[in-house]
C-alpha cells in the first residue's frame, strides 16, 4: 500500500473518487501514465501495489464514487501495461468481474466499459477467463438499466471476436456452462444464448455439432418464444444444425432423437412441425443408430398423423411410409415387443387415421415376424377384439385383417372365434352394430365354412340361452343375406346328395336349433321341406311369441329375394314339391291375419297352381280359373328336395328332430324360470333388449299380439289341421291394425 501511495500523487487518488466524470477521467490518465513508467522500468512490484490499492481502496469501496474510480484506473492500468498486462490479470480482471453484480447501474456500466477496454489490450490473454465473463454477460444481457444492456452488447461483440480468433477457447468446459442456461425464460438471455451458439458454430476449429444433444432441447424450447424475433433466430440456428448433419459423416442421432420424440408432442405447433421435420431426416439418414429408437420415433409419428395442421401432417406420413420401409430385425436390436406396445396404446387415440396406421404397423410386423409378435399375442390381443367396436369401418376392417393374419394357425383360430363370442356375449351393442360386418369379412378372410363351423360349435355349447339364440339368429341371416356366403350356401344346397354339404348341415344343425325360425329357414335353404314342415308341426305355444313372429316376418320377407328364386319356381310343381307347399301353409297358419308378412305370403300363395293335399290322386287347376281344369297325377319326388323316409344321405331326421325339440324345451324352462325371478315389465324389457337383429316391422300387429299372449285360451279345437292356427288369439275385426284368424 506504501509503495503504491509513493508512486501516485494524492490529488490524483482525490480526484479518482471524485463525483465528476471529467475529474475521475483525468485521474485515470494520470494512473496510465504512472503504470507505463513503472513497466517500463520492469518494476512489477510497484505495480502490483498500485493494483492492489485501486481494487481494495476503490472497487471494493462502499462508495459509488469510489467504485467508479477504481473501475476505470484498473483499466487504465490496463493499457499503461500493455503487452505486459496478461501477468496481472488475475489481480485486474476479478474485481471488475465483481462489479458486474453491483446494485449500482452506473458502477454496472462502468464495469463493462473498464473489462471492454482490459480486453482491447489483452486479446487471447483473456480466454482464461471466459467463462466467468460470460456468465457475467449472461446475466448484464437482462439488466433492467438500458444503458448497462447496451453496455454490455458492445462488450459482448468483442469477446466473441477475441474468441473466435483464439486457439485457447475449450469447448469442453464451455457446454455444460451453455447447458445450465438454455432453458432460461427471459427473452434477452434467449437472444443471447442463440447469439453465442451461433457464433461458436461458424468457427470451423470448434466442434458445436457434436455437442449438439446438451443444447438441442433448449433450441428447441425457444421455438415457441413469445418473441417473433428470438423464434427466427432459434429456427435459423436450427437449420443451419440440420444442414450440418446432411453433410457430417458422424452424428450421434440416438441421443437427439431422444429429445425430437418429446418435443414432436408439444402443444407449439411450430415446435412440432421443426421435430418432426427432424425425425423426418433422421430417418432417412440415421440407420442403423435408430433402430433401438425405433419404437420411441413411431410414439411419436402417429399422434402427428391426426395432427389439426396438415404441413405437420404430411411430412408425419411421410415418416412413417420410411420408417415402415425399413426392415430391421430383432438380432439387430429391433424392439417388436416395444413397437407393439406403441401401436395397441395408439390404437386408442380418438383421431381415426392414427388408429389406422396404428393397425397397418401390427399387420407389417404379423408379415415381417410374425414369430415374435406371437409371443406378445396376449399383450394385445383384448385391445384388438376391443377394437372391433370402433365407430370407423376402415378401422373394423383392418382389425378384422390382423384377427385374420393371426388366426392363420389352428389354435389361434379357436382362441379368436372364443374372444369374438366372449365379446359379443357381454357387449350386445357390438353384435347389433358390428356383427353382420365382423362375420362377414372373416368369413373372406378365414374361409367361410370353417368360420361357421366353428362358431356353430361354440354355439352348440353355450349356457347362456338367450345369446345362444340371438347369435344363432344374426348368424342365419348372415347366411341367407350375405353375397360372400353365396358359395356356402351352394354347399348347403347339396346336403340330400352331396357328403361335404351334409356334414356342413349337420355341423350347423345342433346350434341352430335354438332358433325355431332359424332350422326352418335352414330346412328351406337346403330343400329338406318335409323336415322344416315336421318342424314347424312341433311348435308349441311358448313357441310363438314376439320374438317369433318378428323373425318370421323376417323370413317371409326374405323368401321373395332372389335368394330364394329357386323356391318359388319349385312352387310351380306342387304335386313334386307337396311338404314345400305344407311348410309355407304352415307359416301362413302362424301368421297374425293383419300383418304385412302374412297379406306377402298369402299372395305368393295364391300363385301357386291350386292343390289337393286327400288322396293319393293330385288336383290342380291354374290360379287364374279355379278347378276349371282337373288332372289326375301321381307326386313325384324331387331328387334332393323330398324324401318321405326318415333319414336320407345319412341324415336322420327323427334323430334331429328329437334334438331340436330338446334343444326348445330347455328354451322354455329356462323362460319359465325367468318369468318366475323378474316381473313382467323387467321380462318385456329384456326381451327387447336381447333382439338386436329385429326386424322391426309391423309393429302395431306385434304389441297386439304381445297383449293377446297375456291372455291367451286353450285352443277349441282338435283338429291337427288347424292347431297351429288355433294356439294364435281370435280376435273378431273391428278395424284397421286388429288382429283376426
Amino acid at each position: 500500500m506504501a509503495d503504491a501511495l509513493s508512486v501516485i500523487p494524492a490529488n490524483v487518488l482525490r480526484n479518482l473518487s471524485d463525483k465528476l466524470y471529467e475529474k475521475r477521467k483525468n485521474a485515470a490518465l494520470e494512473v496510465e501514465g504512472i503504470v507505463k513508467q513503472l513497466a517500463a522500468a520492469g518494476d512489477h512490484d510497484k505495480i502490483s501495489a498500485v493494483i492492489n490499492l485501486l481494487t481494495s481502496e476503490f472497487t471494493y469501496s462502499p462508495q459509488a464514487n469510489h467504485r467508479k474510480g477504481g473501475l476505470i484506473g484498473l483499466a487504465a492500468a490496463t493499457v499503461g501495461l500493455t503487452s505486459e498486462a496478461a501477468q496481472h490479470l488475475e489481480q485486474i480482471v476479478p474485481p471488475v468481474l465483481h462489479s458486474f453484480s453491483d446494485q449500482d447501474s452506473r458502477v454496472r456500466y462502468y464495469a463493462c466499459e473498464a473489462l471492454y477496454n482490459i480486453a482491447k489490450v489483452v486479446r487471447g490473454d483473456f480466454i482464461v477467463f471466459f467463462n466467468q465473463i460470460f456468465d457475467a454477460l449472461c446475466k448484464l444481457s437482462a439488466d433492467s438499466d438500458a444503458n448497462v444492456q447496451s453496455a454490455a452488447h458492445l462488450l459482448d461483440r468483442l469477446v466473441k471476436d477475441i474468441v473466435t480468433e483464439s486457439d485457447q477457447f475449450s469447448i469442453e468446459e464451455f457446454i455444460p456452462l451453455l447447458r445450465e442456461r438454455m432453458n432460461v425464460l427471459n427473452p434477452y438471455v434467449r437472444q443471447f444464448l442463440v447469439g453465442w451458439i451461433t457464433v461458436l458454430d461458424s468457427v470451423p476449429d470448434i466442434d458445436m455439432l457434436g455437442f449438439l444433444p446438451d443444447f438441442l432441447d433448449g433450441l428447441f424450447n425457444m421455438l415457441s418464444d413469445s418473441s417473433h424475433e428470438i423464434r427466427q433466430q432459434a429456427d435459423s440456428a436450427l437449420s443451419e444444425f440440420l444442414q450440418e448433419i446432411k453433410n457430417s459423416p458422424s452424428v450421434d442421432y440416438g441421443r437427439m432423437a431422444e429429445i425430437l420424440v418429446q418435443r414432436a408432442a408439444s402443444s407449439d405447433e411450430f415446435t412440432r412441425l421443426t421435430a418432426i421435420t427432424w425425425i423426418n431426416e433422421f430417418v432417412k439418414l440415421g440407420g442403423d443408430q435408430l433402430v433401438p429408437y425405433y419404437a420411441d420415433i413411431l410414439g411419436a409419428i402417429l399422434p402427428c398423423i391426426s395432427d389439426k395442421e396438415e404441413k405437420i401432417r404430411v411430412v408425419a406420413r411421410e415418416t412413417n411410409e420410411e420408417l415402415r420401409a425399413i426392415k430391421a430385425d430383432p438380432a439387430e436390436g429391433f424392439d417388436v415387443g416395444a413397437i407393439l406396445s406403441i401401436a395397441r396404446r395408439q390404437l386408442s387415440s380418438e383421431w381415426e387415421a392414427t388408429r389406422i396406421e396404428a393397425l397397418h404397423w401390427i399387420s407389417a410386423l404379423l408379415n415381417r415376424h410374425r414369430a415374435e409378435v406371437l409371443n406378445f399375442l396376449d399383450d394385445i390381443f383384448d385391445t384388438l377384439l376391443k377394437a372391433l367396436s370402433d365407430a370407423s369401418d376402415e378401422v373394423v376392417l383392418l382389425v378384422l385383417e390382423v384377427h385374420a393374419c393371426i388366426a392363420k394357425d389352428p389354435q389361434h383360430f379357436r382362441q379368436l372365434v372364443v374372444f369374438l363370442m366372449h365379446n359379443f356375449r357381454i357387449d350386445n351393442s357390438l353384435l347389433e352394430k358390428r356383427g353382420a360386418l365382423i362375420i362377414r369379412r372373416l368369413c373372406v378372410l378365414l374361409d367361410a365354412e370353417r368360420v361357421y363351423r366353428e362358431l356353430s360349435k361354440i354355439l352348440e355349447g353355450e349356457a347362456d340361452l338367450d345369446f345362444a339364440s340371438i347369435m344363432v339368429q344374426a348368424l342365419n341371416l348372415i347366411l341367407l343375406t350375405s353375397s360372400e356366403l353365396a358359395e356356402l350356401r351352394d354347399l348347403l344346397k347339396q346336403s340330400l346328395v352331396n357328403a361335404a354339404g351334409r356334414d356342413l348341415f349337420l355341423s350347423l344343425y345342433a346350434s341352430w336349433c335354438h332358433s325355431p325360425m332359424a332350422i326352418i329357414s335352414l330346412c328351406l335353404l337346403v330343400q329338406m321341406y318335409q323336415h322344416a314342415s315336421a318342424v314347424i308341426q312341433s311348435l308349441v305355444e311358448e313357441d310363438i311369441n314376439v320374438k317369433f313372429l318378428v323373425q318370421l316376418d323376417k323370413l317371409i320377407r326374405l323368401l321373395e329375394t332372389p335368394i330364394f328364386a329357386y323356391l318359388r319356381l319349385q312352387l310351380l310343381e306342387p304335386g313334386r314339391y307337396t311338404w314345400l307347399l305344407k311348410a309355407l301353409y304352415g307359416l301362413l297358419m302362424l301368421l297374425p291375419q293383419q300383418s304385412a308378412a302374412f297379406k306377402i305370403l298369402r299372395t305368393r300363395l295364391k300363385t301357386v297352381p291350386s292343390y289337393s293335399f286327400s288322396g293319393d290322386q293330385v288336383k290342380w287347376t291354374s290360379s287364374g280359373t279355379p278347378y276349371s281344369q282337373i288332372l289326375h297325377h301321381s307326386p313325384s319326388v324331387s331328387q334332393i328336395s323330398e324324401d318321405d323316409s326318415n333319414s336320407h344321405n345319412g341324415i336322420n331326421f327323427t334323430s334331429k328332430l328329437q334334438q331340436f325339440e330338446h334343444v326348445q324345451r330347455q328354451h322354455r324352462l329356462h323362460t319359465r324360470e325367468l318369468a318366475h325371478s323378474r316381473n313382467t315389465s323387467t321380462n318385456t324389457s329384456s326381451a327387447k333388449e336381447r333382439t338386436p337383429f329385429t326386424l322391426r316391422t309391423g309393429l302395431i300387429w306385434v304389441q297386439e299380439v304381445q297383449r293377446s299372449e297375456d291372455a291367451r285360451r286353450p285352443a277349441s279345437s282338435s283338429s291337427t289341421s288347424t292347431v297351429e292356427v288355433n294356439r294364435m288369439p281370435s280376435r273378431s275385426r273391428k278395424g284397421p291394425g286388429q288382429l283376426q284368424l
